[in-house]
């Protein structure tokens, strides 16, 4: 008989941020998958818990998957964990997961802690609807560009962000979402939590160390936030005020975002793209 693949959420920073149940599943399991095994040796050890572990992460997923996958066929049962969080939420482990079904092996939820869950209940943005994006793109034409398309949504959007990338990423998100009401939660749950609120244009982030979740809200009707305005409609305005051609219009408009004018034709298709799907 197969034995069983778990999924136990792991705390994302205070270590008391863990389930009874996980703590009983990672002491009965017969091995420990882990996208980084240091790491959770340290919540192990913090825990008295004593059991093999074995790497499982974006590098080595195809091949681990499959031997995973023998050893629950054998009858081994097997937790996956990450490194912080629940698995599989912009972590490895959706291969394991899909190929453990295809094979007929229970696959057993552990719910506890998810960073996006934390970060919008505390948020103070609106919560009835959501809409979480992962990780933006590192590249700036290919990050507006994926904000253009999510920019006609209705609903809060939250993304994870790495620390290097969060003052780029707030001014490419004032520059295609307008000036929305915007909250950076950092390092949560852990002794410098912190969470910055207030409009795109006021967010200061002094410092870019830690765990990022940042949330944007809905697009607004305060008339004291300035809406955003799109390329396409900025196109079409300077060709209709300044009698210009779109191609010169286009070139006008790059200058004054301090784009090229190829990353704004870019983000102008992906613009039409989105507005075809609303």
């Amino acid at each position: 008989m197969s034995g069983k693949l778990y999924l136990v959420a792991t705390p994302i920073g205070n270590l008391e941020d863990i389930t009874l149940r996980a703590l009983r599943v990672l002491r009965e399991v017969d091995l420990i998958a882990c996208e980084d095994t240091r790491h959770t040796r340290k919540l192990l050890a913090h825990y008295e818990i004593s059991k093999p572990t074995v790497s499982y992460h974006d590098h080595n997923e195809r091949e681990r998957a499959a031997d995973i996958i023998e050893k629950l066929k054998a009858g081994l049962n097997i937790a996956l964990v990450s490194d912080a969080g629940t698995p599989l939420v912009s972590d490895p482990g959706f291969r394991l997961v899909r190929d453990s079904i295809d094979e007929g092996i229970r696959v057993v939820p552990i719910p506890g802690p998810s960073a996006l869950v934390t970060a919008l209940a505390a948020s103070g943005l609106a919560t009835a609807e959501f809409t979480f994006a992962g990780f933006l793109p590192a590249r700036r034409y290919a990050r507006r560009a994926r904000l253009a398309q999510l920019a006609p949504l209705r609903s809060t959007l939250v993304f994870y962000e790495a620390p290097h990338r969060i003052k780029e990423t707030l001014a490419d998100a004032r520059d295609v979402l307008g000036n929305r009401q915007t909250v950076v939660a950092r390092e949560l749950t852990k002794l410098h939590e912190q969470f910055i609120r207030g409009a795109l244009s006021e967010i200061e982030i002094a410092e870019t160390r830690g765990e990022i979740v940042l949330l944007i809200g809905p697009p607004t009707e305060d008339k004291n936030l300035e809406p955003a305005r799109s390329i396409l409609e900025e196109v079409e305005a300077a060709m209709r005020e300044d009698g210009i051609d779109r191609k010169n219009a286009l070139k006008r408009v790059a200058r004054a975002r301090h784009i090229s004018k190829s990353e704004a034709y870019r983000l102008m298709l992906a613009e039409a793209s989105a507005h075809e799907l609303e």
